[in-house]
Parts: structure tokens; C-alpha cells; sequence
């Protein structure tokens, strides 16, 4: 019997730590710049946000990382996410992994694990997300300036 050729994790295929490090670079300079995106960071060390995101994907990927930081669902509850922010942060993501030259096969496999996500994250409406218990925490509610909407 021929051996099972086994598919590389996405970590190794794209090129290990160091590249999803220049991607997530690159992307948060884009999300820190953005005037609706920029908002959700205001006061958060962009480094230290990086460096999260890096050890949560990497971790996910398939790396031998192991992502030490809190729950999507608990680091992200007081804040309104409506699908359409994360639609604008999926495209300043893709925009990203082209711009390090990732392969458009790997850009795809790396977008749907993100995507596999935003179920952790995302509202479904302002109305359900006024329902969520915030107990001592503020919610943030961030409007888009192009349009004045959430």
C-alpha cells in the first residue's frame, strides 16, 4: 500500500511564524489606521494585539503555539460587531495576505479558519446585542463615520 500523502498544515504551508507575523503587521496597521475599524483599539498596545492574534491563529493553523489569551467570545462581548464590520475586515485581511505574497490557494484555506470565527464574535442585530448581560462593563457601540449607523 502507498503511503498517505499527508497535507501540510496551513501554519507550515504559508511559511511558519514569521510569516503570519508580517501578515498580522500588516493588517493591524491597516485595522490602527482605519476610521471605523481604529475605533475597537483605541488605548490597546497594537503590538500586544498583534502578538495575540499571531499566537491564536497560529495556534489554529496547526503551529506548535499554544494561544495563552481569553475566549473569543468573552474578549469580544461588550462590543457590537455586525457582520458587515467583519466583511470590511476580511477584505483589509485578504488585502494583507496578497500584499506578503501568500498564495491565493492558502489565502482562501487561512480566510475560511477565520471565518470559521466570526460566529464567536459577530451580532446578529443592536437589539439582541442590548440583551447581552454586561453586568460592570460598557458596551461599545462604534458607528461607522461614512454612514452614522452601527
Amino acid at each position: 500500500m502507498a503511503p498517505v500523502s499527508k497535507r501540510p498544515s496551513l501554519f507550515d504551508a504559508v511559511g511558519g511564524l514569521a510569516v503570519i507575523e508580517r501578515v498580522h503587521r500588516r493588517f493591524y496597521d491597516k485595522i490602527y489606521a482605519h476610521p471605523w475599524l481604529g475605533r475597537f483599539f483605541e488605548g490597546h498596545d497594537q503590538r500586544a494585539i498583534e502578538l495575540r492574534q499571531t499566537q491564536f491563529m497560529a495556534e489554529k493553523f496547526g503551529g506548535d503555539i499554544r494561544y495563552p489569551g481569553m475566549a473569543l467570545e468573552l474578549a469580544h462581548r461588550r462590543m457590537y460587531i455586525p457582520e458587515r464590520l467583519l466583511k470590511l475586515r476580511r477584505q483589509l485581511l485578504r488585502e494583507s495576505l496578497e500584499e506578503e505574497g501568500v498564495e491565493a490557494g492558502l489565502i482562501e484555506r487561512w480566510l475560511r479558519i477565520d471565518h470559521a470565527f466570526w460566529k464567536d464574535v459577530r451580532n446578529d442585530s443592536l437589539a439582541s446585542f442590548s440583551e447581552i448581560d454586561l453586568k460592570y462593563e460598557k458596551p461599545m457601540i462604534v458607528p461607522d463615520p461614512a454612514t452614522g449607523e452601527p
